[in-house]
C-alpha cells in the first residue's frame, strides 16, 4: 500500500474501488455473467421502452408505470456496470471524489424510486380490479406524470443528506474502498469522524421507505384479492389474477433481493467480504434484468407486438436477399 492511501487527508480527491476483493484473480471470469445481465437489462428495457412508445394501444397508466420502471433500472444498471467492467477488464480502480458521491447518490435514490414505482403500479392494479369504472378518470396522463415525479422528488428528497452528511466527514484513515462502486456504508466508513448520523438516517430511510412501501402494496392487494375472490366464476377469477401476475414476480424478486442483501450487509459479519459485495451487485443488476423479461412474457400485449417486429424483421430480412 502507497504511503498516500494511509497519509491524512480531509478531502480525497480519489478513491480506490477494490472491485471484489480476494477474488482480484477470478476479475475477468466474474465479469462475463455480470456484462451477460447487464446487456441484458439495457435491450429488455430498452424494447419495452420502445414497443410502448410505438404501440398507441399501450398508452396507458400500467404500460406508463412500466416505462418508468424500465427507466430507473436502465439508470441502476448502468450507474454501476460501467464502472465495475472497467475494474475487472482494465484495472481502472480510481474514482474521483464526486463522481464517487454521484454514483452513490443515483444508486440509492434511484432503488427509492424504484420501490415508489412498485407502490404506483400496485395502486393502479387497485383501482383497475376493485374501482375499473373509474380507472380512467382517477389515473389520468397528468396524474400518472404527478405519481412519477413525486416517486423520483422523494428519491432524490430522502437521498440527498446521504451526501451531504458523506461530504463534510473528514477522511483520514484510507482511500481505498473495498468494493465495486461506491456504496453509501462502504464510503462513510472511511471517515475519521463519528459517522452515527449517516448510519442510523441510512438505516432510519431503509426502513421507512421499505415498511411503507411494502405495507401500501399489501394493502392494495388485500383488497384486489378479496374483489378476484368475489367474481362469479374460476375463469372470470383465474383471468383478473392473471392481470397481477408480472407485477407480484417483480414486488418479489426487488424487495427479498432487497432484504437479502440488507440482511446480508448488517448481519453476516462472519461472512466473507466477497460474499457481500457479490449480493451486493446481484441486488441491483437482477431485479434490472428481470422486470422486462418477466412483463414481456407475461403481458400479451407486449408479448404480441414483440412477436410481430421479430417476424417483421424476419420477413424484411429475407425480401432483401
Amino acid at each position: 500500500m502507497s504511503d498516500s492511501n494511509t497519509t491524512d487527508f480531509t478531502n480525497p480527491s480519489t478513491f480506490i474501488l477494490l472491485g471484489i476483493p480476494g477474488l482480484e484473480g477470478a476479475h475477468v471470469w466474474i465479469s462475463i455473467p455480470f456484462c451477460a445481465m447487464y446487456v441484458t437489462a439495457i435491450l429488455g428495457n430498452f424494447t419495452i421502452l420502445f414497443i410502448v412508445k410505438t404501440e398507441l394501444s399501450l398508452h396507458g397508466p400500467m404500460y406508463y408505470f412500466l416505462c418508468m420502471l424500465a427507466v430507473t433500472d436502465l439508470v441502476l444498471s448502468t450507474s454501476i456496470l460501467p464502472k465495475m467492467l472497467s475494474i475487472f477488464w482494465f484495472n481502472s480502480r480510481e474514482i474521483n471524489f464526486s463522481a464517487c458521491l454521484t454514483q452513490l447518490y443515483l444508486i440509492h435514490c434511484f432503488i427509492v424510486m424504484e420501490s415508489g414505482i412498485l407502490v404506483a403500479m400496485a395502486f393502479d392494479r387497485y383501482v383497475a380490479i376493485c374501482d375499473p369504472l373509474r380507472h380512467s378518470t382517477t389515473l389520468t396522463n397528468p396524474v400518472v406524470a404527478k405519481i412519477g415525479l413525486a416517486a423520483l422528488l422523494r428519491g432524490g428528497m430522502l437521498v440527498l443528506p446521504y451526501v451531504l452528511l458523506a461530504r463534510q466527514w473528514p477522511y483520514c484513515r484510507t482511500n481505498i474502498i473495498p468494493h465495486t462502486h461506491c456504496e453509501h456504508m462502504a464510503v462513510v466508513k472511511l471517515a475519521c469522524a463519528d459517522i452515527r448520523v449517516s448510519s442510523y438516517y441510512g438505516l432510519s430511510v431503509a426502513i421507512l421507505v421499505i415498511s411503507m412501501d411494502v405495507l401500501f402494496i399489501a394493502v392494495s392487494y388485500i383488497q384486489i384479492l378479496r374483489a378476484i375472490f368475489s367474481l362469479p366464476t374460476k375463469d372470470a377469477r383465474l383471468k383478473t389474477f392473471g392481470t397481477c401476475i408480472s407485477h407480484l414476480c417483480i414486488i418479489l424478486v426487488f424487495y427479498i433481493s432487497a432484504l437479502f442483501s440488507s440482511l446480508t450487509y448488517r448481519f453476516g459479519q462472519n461472512v466473507a467480504l466477497h460474499f457481500h459485495v457479490l449480493v451486493a451487485n446481484v441486488y441491483f443488476l437482477v431485479p434490472s434484468m428481470l422486470n422486462p423479461i418477466i412483463y414481456g412474457v407475461r403481458t400479451k400485449q407486449i408479448r404480441d407486438r414483440l412477436l410481430r417486429l421479430l417476424l417483421n424483421g424476419t420477413l424484411r430480412g429475407k425480401e432483401k436477399q
